[in-house]
């Protein structure tokens, strides 16, 4: 009995993800903006994956945003890059996979991730830039606000 009501459940919950067909798949995901690939995603696949396939269907370069139109933050954010840290998280730093082909494609090991400030809040915030290239160096860097979601590229 408990296994059937398990195999209910998961073909229920599959045809809610999949949709009931083709052309009655759209949802709010959908509707919303997302591409199709990211709304019929098979279950366990990573977000990552799903949009790194979106990504590859063609994007176009980030847009360019200089420093000055950047909240007040980047400043002492790209300074910490510049100096070698130290920074305020733990996480600052860290390897930036860049999985989802948002940015020009590198070898793995060339972005690395750091945290912008974000004034009232009480966690890491949405805001990083991303910098390419070794270590304290500002030349290849981008800003999202969106927790890596979109980018710009900061002008150097």
């Amino acid at each position: 009995m408990k296994r059937a009501w398990a195999f209910s459940c998961i073909l229920a919950l599959s045809a809610v993800i999949n949709g009931c067909g083709k052309d009655g798949s759209r949802n709010t995901t959908q509707e919303s903006g997302a591409s199709a690939s990211q709304a019929s995603a098979p279950l366990g696949q990573g977000a990552s994956d799903t949009l790194a396939a979106s990504a590859a269907q063609g994007r176009s370069a980030p847009a360019t945003v200089a420093t000055a139109q950047l909240p007040a933050e980047t400043a002492e954010t790209l300074r910490l890059i510049k100096a070698g840290g130290p920074y305020p998280f733990s996480e600052d730093g860290v390897l930036f996979r860049n999985s989802a082909s948002l940015l020009p494609q590198h070898p793995r090991g060339y972005y690395h991730a750091y945290t912008v400030r974000t004034p009232g809040s009480a966690d890491r915030g949405q805001r990083r830039i991303v910098c390419g290239g070794s270590r304290r160096q500002i030349g290849d860097c981008f800003y999202t606000d969106d927790y890596y979601v979109s980018f710009k590229r900061i002008a150097p």
